[in-house]
């Protein structure tokens, strides 16, 4: 194993903090809320369940993002944990907050527009928005979950990888 490297974060080694940051293995999802054409959708690998009385879930969009206002901003969205087979749709969302405009796509009984085939939905109400540096920290009471079994899809050292647990 090679020798730990540490250092105080500063600007001149953001590379080596987002390297540090990217050892942490988290899930993929996209997020899911109604825009002004349609359905707009934003990748996030910040998801965190909070609470479970009331039902709270966190997840952090990037104020850089164009997306962030409508996302921030949004009274419903839906939180969508993406199954191994899903990272063609992974990337097309990072890519393109608007790749799913047009799709064919169900909604939730909030008019959110929902994906199909995901290991598990969230369907939120914003609760809260707090300021977290250069994003933000958007919290939503659980109003319906949905969950199906799987292989996840996972985000590692700057990768989206499959990871088979079954």
């Amino acid at each position: 194993m090679a020798q730990p490297h540490s250092f105080v974060p500063d600007p001149g080694n953001g590379r080596a903090l987002r390297d540090a940051f990217g050892l942490f293995a988290t899930g993929v999802t996209i997020v899911t809320a109604c825009g002004p054409e349609g359905c707009a959708a934003i990748t996030a690998n910040s998801f965190s369940s909070v609470s479970m009385e009331p039902p709270l879930v966190l997840w952090s969009p990037a104020r850089s993002s164009s997306r962030f206002d409508l996302f921030a901003g949004a009274e419903h969205y839906a939180i969508h944990v993406l199954a191994a087979d899903q990272k063609e749709l992974a990337w097309a969302v990072a890519k393109d907050g608007a790749a799913l405009i047009g799709a064919a796509l169900e909604q939730n009984a909030d008019g959110v527009p929902v994906l199909e085939r995901c290991l598990a939905r969230f369907d939120c109400r914003r609760h809260a928005v707090h300021e977290a540096g250069d994003h933000a920290i958007v919290v939503g009471e659980v109003l319906r979950a949905t969950m199906q079994q799987g292989d996840p899809l996972a985000f590692f050292a700057g990768r989206v990888a499959r990871l088979d647990i079954n």
